[in-house]
């Protein structure tokens, strides 16, 4: 395996390359998994794809020179059912592919990186979030439902900086259904772009008013009758959403993303050419994987 070890960011290597531009080189990472699928006729939001990062401040992980390093970017979970997202990973780290959305006849949320919404109609609790544990928590669980009243509403799937919200039924004063947890921004790239929001829970509510939200970061709308549940955005790890009552689909949730920052000095390569490299307007080096690949130092 071409990685040597992890440097924290104060460290005397923790700043830039150890060896000139082929040597070993200290990089920052952000990997964000796929987020969890989900289904129509009021199922539960998926969970967002987990979402770790060392960028700003945290534990950097040393590459070596000339060795190339493989990188799996996630899918995200397919619409139809309960369906996991897949796992991203980078060298020791891996974000968890998130829970899928609660559906019929299993009604609780999938566990995962963010936990799935409960489907309604049934006392269903949400997915569990940060799953397997991290620290710092990869993401937050997904929203329970209430059984019974007019209005059946599904739980919204957890993002990366908050859980999903409980489905509100009638006799509730405005029913609605629980919204996709919100993701998490990172300026990693050279720019600010938020990840990893959930999707939000589908609903028999007879307005798109009640319909969920999928939260900052990629998350599906929430459908309502006859509405289908919008999907997760690509290369975000967003959740994708439940339909509304009356036959309507789901989303799938949408693929993961891995982003590796270096120093200036840096000499980065990357593969297949769907993969990219850029400089900030700082000097460092960012490749960006939407796809699965290797990089490559010096």
């Amino acid at each position: 395996m071409p990685i040597l070890s992890s440097r924290g960011a104060g460290s005397a290597k923790g700043f830039g390359l150890t060896a000139g531009g082929g040597g070993p080189v200290d990089v920052d990472y952000l990997v964000v998994a796929g987020g969890g699928g989900t289904s129509g006729d009021k199922a539960g939001g998926g969970g967002a794809g987990g979402y770790r990062t060392s960028f700003p401040g945290g534990t950097k992980i040393t590459l070596t020179g000339g060795e190339p390093t493989p990188i799996t970017v996630g899918a995200g979970g397919s619409a139809g059912g309960k369906n996991n997202g897949s796992d991203s990973i980078f060298s020791t780290i891996t974000s968890t592919g998130g829970g899928g959305g609660g559906v019929n006849p299993s009604p609780p949320g999938g566990s995962g990186g963010s936990g799935g919404g409960g489907r309604s109609n049934v006392n269903a609790s949400g997915g569990t979030g940060n799953s397997p544990p991290t620290s710092p928590p990869q993401g937050n669980p997904g929203g329970n439902t209430l059984g019974g009243g007019g209005d059946e509403m599904a739980g919204g799937g957890g993002g990366a900086s908050a859980a999903g919200t409980i489905g509100s039924p009638s006799p509730s004063p405005v029913p609605s259904t629980g919204r996709g947890g919100a993701g998490s921004p990172n300026s990693i790239s050279g720019s600010s772009v938020t990840y990893a929001g959930g999707g939000g829970g589908g609903g028999n509510a007879p307005t798109a008013g009640g319909a969920g939200s999928g939260g900052a970061g990629g998350g599906g709308n929430g459908g309502t009758v006859n509405v289908p549940g919008g999907s997760g955005t690509v290369n975000t790890g967003g959740g994708g959403a439940g339909g509304g009552d009356g036959g309507s689909s789901g989303g799938s949730g949408g693929s993961g993303i891995v982003i590796i920052r270096a120093p200036a000095a840096a000499s980065l390569t990357v593969s297949p050419p769907a993969n990219t490299t850029a400089t900030t307007p700082g000097g460092c080096k960012v490749a960006t994987f939407t796809v699965s690949g290797t990089i490559r130092q010096g």
